[in-house]
């Protein structure tokens, strides 16, 4: 199964890339929210045509204690609006800590990037190793 996964936020989308066969992923591409504007449901669009997956993930960010962040209230109209155009199952999935996991992994290889599509390949790994394991 071919899966792409979205790490939301206001300032940029990071977008990753992964296979349940192969049990891998990639880091993808980092869209920047606010030079794409609107077309930026185009840009995802042509993402999900060109790399056709089966799954789509929406990072969640949850609080420690697991209760939704205020962050939510604007993931929920990207979710849906996510549902809608790819017409492909979407899942939310819990993304605790996996943008303070991808800074750690960033500052060790010292890269200026954005770590946006990092954080979306971590939290897409924990789902790949959930649903292998639970098949």
């Amino acid at each position: 199964m071919q899966i792409l996964a979205f790490d939301f936020g206001t300032q940029y989308i990071g977008i990753a890339v992964g296979q349940t066969i192969t049990k891998t992923s990639s880091p993808l591409t980092v869209l920047n929210v606010a030079h794409e504007g609107k077309e930026i449901w185009n840009t995802i669009s042509n993402i999900i045509a060109e790399w056709q997956p089966d799954q789509l993930l929406v990072g969640m960010p949850l609080n420690m204690d697991g209760s939704p962040s205020n962050m939510m209230k604007k993931i929920d109209p990207f979710f849906k609006k996510l549902q809608k155009i790819s017409k492909i199952p979407c899942e939310l999935v819990d993304e605790r800590l996996t943008s303070f996991e991808a800074n750690q992994l960033m500052h060790k290889t010292s890269k200026d990037d954005r770590i946006d599509d990092l954080a979306a390949k971590i939290f897409l790994d924990n789902w790949i190793e959930n649903y292998v394991n639970s098949n």
